[in-house]
């Protein structure tokens, strides 16, 4: 059964909630999950996050008290400090530092990737194609042999992007094809991401459906 001291609270679609949800499976600690309705947001949510967004995490303390976290790097970072198991970052201060800038990169590459993906007119689509692109070229300098961003180990880098990489499983494979031809290390770290464990099971199984669905009522090119 979930463990009610940690309630992470979601919506099906929410990369940044995904990228909580790795941590926590990758932790191998259970958790309670909870999805709301944000084109109807309840009061009871609206009161715990100030954002009015997702993930929003409710840490149940040794008083009994609720403690809630919002933003989901902060809840990252909490539940790295927190629980058990090998730290998600190195432990060289530089190194952690650079991965923690990488990090920061995600959020652009994110945006890039996202309006890409919902775009609804050629120009758009095509420009930002272009600029997801050039980010991908920016990461493939950075990584080596693989299987994940730093090497062998499953890192805090790899939790942030392989929410971002999923969508490419999803769509057109030939549209894919052509973002990421090119580009071998950040194929095969896609690859990689795809088949870990925590990363499948972040999403709930009817995700892929669920994300065209979300296409198509966006009426996107990509739409299938």
């Amino acid at each position: 059964m979930p463990d009610p001291s940690l309630t992470l609270i979601s919506h099906p679609l929410c990369p940044f909630v995904q990228r909580a949800a790795i941590v926590l499976l990758e932790k191998n600690v259970p958790f309670e999950r909870i999805s709301v309705d944000l084109s109807a947001k309840p009061d009871w949510f609206l009161a715990l996050s100030p954002t009015g967004k997702v993930p929003v995490l409710k840490a149940r303390q040794a008083n009994g008290e609720d403690a809630i976290l919002f933003e989901s790097m902060v809840i990252c970072e909490y539940l790295n400090e927190t629980e058990g198991g090998a730290s998600m970052y190195p432990d060289d201060a530089l190194l952690r530092a650079r991965q923690r800038a990488w990090i920061e990169f995600a959020t652009p590459t994110l945006a890039d990737a996202w309006r890409f993906l919902n775009a609804t007119d050629p120009a758009t689509a095509d420009a930002k194609r272009a600029a997801f692109r050039d980010r991908l070229e920016r990461i493939e300098t950075e990584l080596g042999s693989g299987p994940y961003f730093a090497g062998p180990a499953f890192g805090m880098v790899d939790a942030v992007y392989a929410p971002l990489l999923r969508y490419f499983a999803i769509i057109d494979p030939a549209v894919s094809q052509l973002i990421f031809d090119g580009l071998p290390h950040v194929s095969a770290w896609r690859a990689g991401l795809a088949t870990r464990r925590a990363v499948r099971d972040a999403v709930v199984e009817d995700y892929a459906e669920r994300f065209r669905d979300h296409l198509r009522q966006h009426q996107a090119i990509l739409a299938a």
